[in-house]
């Protein structure tokens, strides 16, 4: 019995797809059910393209007017609908195109071959014009001193090893960019920016010592290189749900460093860094579905938990698109929050986490702690509360024994043992005040249920691997709970993570102080898909100077941080009192809107520094007539297209838009030293756009 040819899908179909009218897609939809039946169907009319430099690239008729473009090889099993369009595009299309098997990595890539030869750089002299006398010409190429093997190894088509020898500045790779597939790209910017082709090779975990035979396609489509930009489709079931929603590439198509990390076993605990919009939160996901399908024994589940309610939430719809009914039921979705308390009511546990001091019972028993305050202390009333959070919870102290040795890096003055002593009564008071209210604070309650799970008190539940997004939110205390919640072993903990974002937690955590130890199993990602290079700019600059944490105790850099895609300058403006930052918005959002090409009205969010801040933007935009909806921790409307998103920078967090508006008062760009937060907090708006954006100053 002969095995059924295999079927793949270009990621250049479905964006296409996507574009084309609904009456067409259907057509074609219906065609591709059909193919993917049996591509070698005499009903398929496979049609010679005549000026298309690849003979293994054929037409096919889908009416009159359209045409599909087929990677039809001469010999073997695999077959590829790569595009699909008017008849005169596809053809042009196919033309200036090649399918072909990289002969060192063994990826199938599809290289674009006029426009490869057209992006060797042409010197001034070979060009007729003289450079300007103050202009100094650099000829020495950047990739000089790389091999071809080299470069073959990075990723780069043999179609393109010359362009790439021509290049002579990282402006003309960025200009080239669009021309190389991703992961070549990636490693020369990464060679450019001091790394070896070894280390660029070892981080990605390539062999490139291998036999390649580049007329096998079945193998070769098989490589995490080719499965970044081609998917297989085993059935019509599979095809039909991809097919369905081309516009979520994320489902289907994965960078090959993520696809590398969301498969496979691992030793141990594994961190990932990457900077807003490089992945970390798709490739979690993946990751959390190979381990359900791979890992997980029936009876037993993934733990995919994460800071805020509202981005487990949305991790979780996201999940169900991803995921099959039977691997859903292997995974559990929850904010650590909501895990804590519904492991606290599961063991009878009648005390209620504290989540905002100044509420009711809380503020009472604040309140209560601070009458017994020694008043020959000469210390400010919110020298305690900074104290209690940043040492005494962060630290989980509950002695005066540990206060008297306990580090307080981050805390301005030096305290003695003697006025250690004296103020702990403060601290000691407020937790037994808490006590008799039935109350607790969230690191208390993390520390008791992890001492629980230790002593073996209790079981955590069935988990055979814990999986988290957004890990430099995670306090120490917290962090030690997610050791707590799994024991040792392979696979166990997957951490994803960025500390340019940390906007919860403001102490830092260090992962092996917490017993999680990530020592040959850290990563990092460098790939901005979503934000253009010129909004990364912007944010980026936004925390130049400002030290940033690698969440284990190393510092973490932007250097070779990058986006794909470009874009307008973000715009930056100023204006006087709210009602002039509301104006700028207005117009800034109707101009959007206007330039919608496509008919689809783009998604916007007025991100603000405060509640209040957002309410009186969303009362001023209201009243223009622009109809709005605010993002809460129980809702973050992601079906409100036709509507103006509002949110505080703190909601905004994991999302993303097709632009946003910043708003932030003027003290937010003050001394950097004094302002690191606020500066962590607008990186964070700034990057949910993808495609513009603007940042109102308020004077």
């Amino acid at each position: 019995m002969s095995l059924k040819p295999k079927v793949a899908l270009s990621q250049d179909f479905l964006l296409q797809l996507a574009k084309l009218p609904s009456a067409i897609q259907s057509k074609v939809m219906k065609w591709a059910i059909q193919f993917q039946s049996d591509p070698t169907s005499l009903g398929i009319h496979y049609e010679n393209i005549n000026a298309a430099r690849d003979s293994n690239l054929k037409s096919v008729r889908l009416d009159r007017d359209w045409r599909g473009i087929v990677f039809k090889p001469s010999s073997g099993d695999v077959y590829v609908l790569l595009y699909v369009g008017h008849h005169e595009e596809a053809y042009r299309w196919a033309e200036k195109r090649r399918l072909a098997i990289n002969p060192v990595t063994g990826a199938m890539q599809l290289v674009v071959l006029e426009s490869v030869s057209e992006a060797a750089p042409v010197s001034p002299a070979k060009a007729g014009v003289e450079p300007p006398p103050s202009v100094e010409v650099t000829s020495k190429p950047i990739f000089a001193e790389l091999s071809d093997r080299d470069l073959l190894s990075l990723g780069v088509p043999e179609d393109a090893v010359a362009a790439v020898r021509n290049l002579t500045s990282d402006d003309q790779l960025d200009g080239m960019q669009a021309l190389l597939p991703v992961e070549a790209y990636e490693g020369l910017f990464l060679v450019s920016a001091g790394d070896s082709v070894s280390q660029v090779l070892a981080s990605r975990e390539m062999r490139v010592d291998r036999p390649v035979d580049t007329a096998d396609f079945a193998t070769a489509l098989a490589t995490p290189e080719s499965q970044s930009r081609f998917v297989i489709v085993d059935d019509d079931e599979a095809m039909l749900a991809i097919m369905n929603a081309p516009l979520a590439q994320w489902r289907v198509f994965l960078h090959p460093t993520q696809h590398k990390l969301a498969i496979g076993d691992r030793s141990g605990p594994v961190r990932v860094l990457g900077g807003a919009g490089t992945g970390k939160t798709v490739l979690v996901m993946h990751r959390a579905k190979w381990l359900a399908e791979n890992r997980t024994p029936d009876g037993q589940k993934v733990l995919f938990t994460t800071f805020t309610r509202n981005l487990a939430a949305d991790i979780e719809q996201n999940l169900k698109t991803l995921c099959g009914a039977g691997t859903l039921a292997k995974l559990e979705v929850r904010n650590l929050d909501a895990w804590v308390h519904g492991f606290m009511r599961t063991q009878k546990l009648e005390h209620r986490i504290v989540y905002d001091r100044k509420q009711d019972a809380a503020l009472q028993a604040w309140q209560a702690a601070m009458a017994v305050k020694d008043t020959k202390l000469v210390l400010p009333d919110d020298f305690y509360e900074q104290e209690l959070e940043q040492v005494i919870l962060a630290q989980g102290i509950t002695t005066l024994e540990e206060y008297r040795t306990a580090r307080r890096i981050g805390r301005s003055g030096v305290l003695s043992r003697s006025k250690r002593d004296a103020v702990w009564p403060v601290f000691e008071e407020y937790r037994g005040q808490l006590a008799s209210r039935k109350l607790k604070e969230v690191d208390d309650a993390y520390r008791e249920v992890a001492t629980m799970l230790h002593a073996a008190q209790v079981k955590a539940g069935d988990y055979s691997a814990v999986v988290v997004d957004e890990t430099q939110d995670f306090g120490q205390q917290a962090l030690k709970l997610l050791r707590a919640l799994i024991p040792p072993a392979p696979n166990d903990l997957f951490f994803v993570g960025d500390g340019h974002q940390r906007i919860y937690s403001r102490h830092r955590a260090a992962m092996s102080k917490c017993g999680i130890d990530i020592r040959g199993r850290s990563r990092k990602l460098y790939l901005n898909y979503r934000t253009t290079d010129e909004i990364r700019r912007q944010a980026v600059a936004l925390l130049e100077a400002c030290e940033v944490d690698d969440l284990d105790d190393g510092s973490d850099e932007t250097k070779r941080y990058k986006s794909l895609s470009r874009g307008p300058a973000p715009v930056v403006v100023q204006a006087q009192g709210l009602e002039a930052a509301a104006a700028q918005g207005i117009g800034f959002i109707k101009a959007l809107r206007g330039d919608a090409a496509d008919g689809h009205a783009p998604t916007i969010c007025v991100i603000a520094s405060s509640e209040k801040t957002r309410e009186a933007m969303a009362k001023q935009l209201l009243a223009a007539g622009l109809a709005g909806v605010t993002i809460t921790a129980q809702s973050n409307h992601g079906d409100a297209r036709d509507k103006v998103h509002f949110a505080t920078m703190h909601r905004a967090k994991g999302l993303e838009f097709d632009a946003v508006v910043v708003v932030a008062p003027e003290s937010y760009f003050g001394e950097v030293e004094k302002t690191v937060n606020q500066r962590k907090l607008m990186y964070v708006a700034l990057t949910r756009a993808k495609r513009a954006a603007m940042l109102i100053r308020i004077k």
